[in-house]
């Protein structure tokens, strides 16, 4: 089953999403201009979305959340990953699937200890 809307908090200047499950492509669409649109809105300086309850990242999946970090970065924010699980990274890896505009953590509390760095030193 997927669901197309992506929950999206605000916690001090950084935004916070959490994918809870596979989004169809239209649902990936809809998502990458939400995101923006409130990161614009709400002057963020640091996304952190969660994929935890992902169990397959395609390369659409992999493309669109390259390019959701590429836009934010060119707006000013930065953007961390957070959850891949391993069967997920090994996956990616083998495929050659690269989140390259993004920082990675484990968990949130790691994402949230990446994305302060980030906005502080700038990468």
């Amino acid at each position: 089953m997927s669901v197309d809307h992506v929950p999206i908090l605000k916690l001090g200047a950084c935004l916070i999403a959490a994918v809870q499950d596979e989004l169809t492509d239209t649902g990936w669409q809809n998502f990458q201009e939400d995101l923006l649109s409130r990161a614009g809105n709400n002057r963020s300086k640091g996304v952190i979305i969660d994929v935890s309850a992902m169990d397959v990242m395609d390369s659409y999946a992999t493309r669109v959340l390259d390019g959701i970090a590429r836009m934010l970065l060119l707006r000013g924010a930065q953007t961390v990953i957070v959850g891949l699980q391993a069967e997920v990274a090994f996956s990616m890896a083998q495929l050659g699937l690269r989140l390259a505009s993004a920082g990675t953590a484990l968990d949130l509390d790691e994402g949230l200890l990446e994305i302060n760095r980030r906005i502080k030193h700038g990468s």
